[in-house]
């Protein structure tokens, strides 16, 4: 909007909490001004009141669109967390964050409706009714024995992805961290399909601690906790299971089931610290105690040992006295008895050494006589087996003359008969070779008269020459 003023224009100005007080008065329905009835299911918002007002949400039965609501102190505790009710108010507008944001303020509850109870509840109410049968594990007692055995207690820690309150957790613990091993996993907080993986995984590394930790978060995203076969998985795992959710309000399905729930991560590592505190004191009151009776008893058992002591050392100096007066006499005697068989033993001694010295006289001069006549047999035995060596020598060399003279006969014998019997063999094959050629000188003349008797027969000449000429040549080959 803009005026003229003389030759100028002039504006109309507005700052951002003007504009948006007037779109704010701009929204005037008969809701706004009149009082109207809502319906949906209650839900419980912060636990605490500001100026007597609690401020929660009333959500839409068929979906999950909600909105604010602002109740009195009074109305609040007749309400029931989560049940349906039908409430008769107004809406009031409210600017935040350059926003003009709606809320409900009731004025009278009109009615609260039956819940019906849904599949998805009974299968909550079963699972924990199997928690129940099958019972929870003990946190302090797990902690308690591990500490006792000296073993560190293994923790696996589940945050988002870009959580930021493991130190709330560490703090908590402060120095009880010496007691655990930590391992920080992360997934999707916000979604029961990662949370489920993540917890598959971290199952099969054999913690004993196993917590889901999260630092706070609208309502909407803590539906994650109240998944039924996340929380199957869940009362399934071995290790004592904890829940630190930051949800102080409304408690999930998982918080239900845990072994130990706490509301915020720095109540979950204080938690544990003070385990191990109590623990500590324990020890240190029990010590303390056990200490105080061993000393009454051993107070006790030593002054009835001193006692005992006295009597027996009593009864031993009176037994040593008596023994060291036996001893005493025993000693005298055996003192005089020693020195009478020590006189007698010195007189045998003596005497022996007189009868050894005669002895071995006379056994040295045997045995000199001994050796001197050994000396001379061996002197006359070296002789004699001298000269024996000599003669057998000496017909040795004979011997082998002879043996090379009958050699030398034997060989000129052996030449003469073999020349011998050479002679005789050649002579015996010339008489039998000149018989053969006699023999064969006539039939070859038997042969030339046939031939002249019968020249017509050629080939019986042919072949009587042939063998004579053979019988000739064979003949000529022996001689």
């Amino acid at each position: 909007m803009y005026t003229m003023q003389g030759n100028e224009l002039a504006y109309q100005i507005y700052s951002p909490g003007s504009v948006l007080g007037l779109f704010s008065n701009a929204l005037k329905l008969n809701a706004t001004v009149n009082l109207i009835y809502l319906k949906g299911r209650y839900a419980f918002g912060g636990g605490k009141a500001y100026g007597s007002y609690y401020y929660d949400n009333l959500f839409s039965e068929s979906d999950n669109i909600s909105i604010g609501i602002r109740i009195s102190a009074l109305l609040r505790s007749k309400i029931e967390n989560n049940d349906v009710y039908t409430l008769r108010g107004y809406i009031e507008k409210s600017i935040k964050n350059s926003s003009v944001e709606l809320r409900f303020v009731v004025d009278e509850i009109i009615q609260q409706e039956e819940r019906a109870i849904s599949e998805e509840e009974l299968l909550r109410y079963e699972l924990i009714q199997k928690k129940l049968e099958k019972g929870s594990k003990d946190l302090e007692t797990m902690i308690r024995d591990k500490i006792l055995k000296d073993e560190q207690i293994r923790v696996a820690n589940i945050y988002g992805n870009n959580a930021i309150v493991q130190r709330d957790f560490a703090e908590g613990l402060d120095v009880s961290q010496k007691y655990f091993s930590v391992s920080d996993y992360t997934c999707n907080i916000t979604s029961s399909t990662s949370i489920a993986a993540r917890i598959k995984e971290i199952a099969l590394s054999e913690y004993d601690i196993i917590a889901l930790v999260r630092g706070g978060g609208d309502r909407q995203s803590m539906e994650a906790f109240n998944d039924i076969q996340l929380s199957e998985l869940f009362i399934g795992l071995d290790a004592v299971t904890v829940t630190a959710i930051g949800h102080t309000v409304d408690e999930t399905l998982l918080d239900k089931l845990a072994d130990k729930r706490f509301h915020l991560p720095h109540d979950y590592g204080a938690g544990l610290h003070a385990v191990v505190e109590k623990l500590s004191h324990e020890k240190s009151n029990s010590r303390a105690l056990l200490i105080d009776e061993v000393k009454k008893d051993v107070t006790k058992q030593f002054a009835e040992q001193v006692g005992t002591l006295e009597k027996q050392l009593k009864k031993k100096n009176e037994e040593f006295t008596e023994a060291q007066k036996t001893f005493k006499e025993q000693s005298e005697n055996q003192a005089k008895a020693f020195t009478d068989q020590l006189k007698v033993r010195n007189e045998e001694v003596e005497k022996l050494k007189k009868d050894l010295s005669e002895k071995h006289g006379e056994q040295v001069k045997t045995l000199t006589e001994q050796l001197s006549k050994r000396t001379e047999e061996f002197q006359k035995f070296q002789e004699t087996s001298a000269r024996q060596l000599q003669e057998t020598q000496k017909n040795f060399a004979e011997q082998q003359k002879q043996r090379q003279e009958e050699m030398d006969s034997y060989t000129k014998e052996i030449m003469l008969l073999h020349d011998k019997n050479m002679q005789s063999a050649i002579n015996e094959k010339t008489a039998s070779l000149k018989a053969g050629m006699e023999s064969l000188q006539q039939e070859n003349a038997r042969l030339i008269t046939e031939i002249e008797n019968s020249k017509t027969d050629y080939v019986k000449i042919i072949m009587a020459a042939v063998v004579a000429l053979i019988l000739g040549f064979v003949a000529a080959k022996m001689i």
